[in-house]
């Protein structure tokens, strides 16, 4: 086991998603870190469990965002891809919101991430689209 491999779950609590991804990431034997809301002004990497990252300790009060996100570290390419492949192998819906902790993210919070990844997936979709009418 990786012990620097850990997945924050956000949203996922209670969800039938929620379980079956539990159980994928088990059986990888990745560290799970169900972020809550008042969670979501800690930087990304104390999260993830990036000690030389402090807390803030601030706790946010709003209700946070609906979406489901998912937040890797320490995975090499080949765990990233092992880990999509049994996403789909046990047939868990694809989760738009999917990213990696990198030197550029680690310090922002939750609401920051979650805007970052909104607007690329926005994008993406945008690209997708102008692609198709093509």
């Amino acid at each position: 086991m990786n012990p620097t491999e850990t997945v924050l779950l956000y949203n996922f609590s209670g969800t039938d998603t929620g379980q079956k991804l539990k159980s994928v990431l088990l059986q990888m034997r990745v560290r799970i870190k169900l972020v809550e809301p008042d969670q979501y002004l800690e930087p990304i990497g104390w999260l993830a469990g990036i000690k030389a990252i402090p807390p803030t300790g601030e706790v946010y009060k709003g209700s946070g965002f609906p979406e489901q996100m998912l937040v890797m570290r320490g995975f090499t390419g080949n765990r990233i891809d092992e880990l999509l492949q049994l996403l789909r192998r046990y047939e868990i819906p694809p989760i738009l919101l999917k990213a990696v902790v990198t030197e550029h993210n680690k310090y922002w919070n939750s609401l920051e991430l979650h805007e970052e990844l909104q607007k690329e997936h926005a994008a993406m979709q945008a690209r997708s689209e102008q692609s198709d009418g093509n």
